[in-house]
């Protein structure tokens, strides 16, 4: 383990060299729900374009993490941060309080374990955000409503359902609305957390073809228990592990010559 903050930054910043340009740098972020710290000095440069794995054991700190982008921690009373996440090249805080966490929402789109369509129609799910941001134009929502459903690999099957329910739709698909949803105010980072957990493996693989085609266009952040996503999706992978990031590397490298015993550990099954 990296003694210093400052020591940390510098090692994250060298092996994530190759990746290019930073879009967000976590730096020495601590989290609380009350009084229990969830989250211990996490460090991690996320590189732009590229999809960024988290995974280890349940209740680590994987989605806790993940939550910060957002800020969706602010909906609960006494939760505290700590600690930055800066957005590059704006170089805004998320966590700053000057900040308004609807924009970062906005800014940071996120898809939960579970399909959460609202009860709209298929148009109205992608409309959301977008009318959120005031937007009003019907040509320009029809046009940014096709394509983040075609971003989302879902143009086809809804393009002639556009104004039926998105309830009615099948599970992937709804998983797959989400993500459009989240696509269409065209966010800097998009936040997946356990998108495939409740689907069946052809729905999973869909999501996944679809995460594959997306980081050309923005920067992904998983959350994934299963490894063998983290291996298909990832361009780079974070081991976390009772609140703290132990490993974070090109994910051939983690899966391969793990650096930390603890990761070994859990890449073969003796925990977690």
């Amino acid at each position: 383990m990296i003694a210093t903050r400052a020591g940390a930054v510098a090692a994250a910043r060298t092996d994530y060299a190759v990746a290019g340009a930073l879009k967000a740098e976590v730096r020495g972020v601590s989290f609380y729900y009350g009084e229990r710290q969830a989250l211990k000095d996490v460090n991690l440069p996320i590189p732009e374009r590229t999809v960024t794995a988290l995974i280890g054991p349940s209740g680590c700190g994987k989605s806790t993490l993940l939550r910060c982008f957002n800020r969706m921690h602010d909906l609960y009373p006494g939760n505290r941060y700590e600690g930055e996440i800066v957005l590059q090249p704006s170089g805004v805080n998320i966590l700053s309080r000057d900040v308004d966490p609807m924009e970062m929402r906005l800014r940071t789109g996120m898809v939960f374990q579970k399909p959460n369509p609202f009860p709209k129609s298929v148009f109205e799910n992608v409309a959301y955000g977008l009318r959120l941001r005031m937007i009003s134009r019907r040509s320009t929502l029809t046009e940014r409503v096709e394509k983040a459903l075609v971003a989302a690999a879902l143009w086809d099957e809804v393009k002639d359902r556009l104004h039926q329910s998105a309830v009615k739709l099948s599970g992937g698909q709804q998983q797959r609305l989400c993500v459009a949803r989240a696509l269409a105010t065209e966010p800097e980072i998009l936040l997946l957390d356990e998108p495939t957990s409740a689907l069946d493996p052809i729905a999973t693989s869909k999501i996944e073809d679809m995460i594959f085609a997306l980081k050309d266009e923005v920067t992904i952040l998983i959350v994934t228990h299963n490894m063998e996503q983290a291996a298909r999706v990832a361009d780079f992978t974070g081991f976390m592990y009772l609140g703290q990031l132990i490993e974070h590397a090109a994910t051939s490298q983690i899966f391969q010559t793990p650096k930390n015993p603890l990761t070994e550990k859990y890449l073969t099954g003796s925990f977690g």
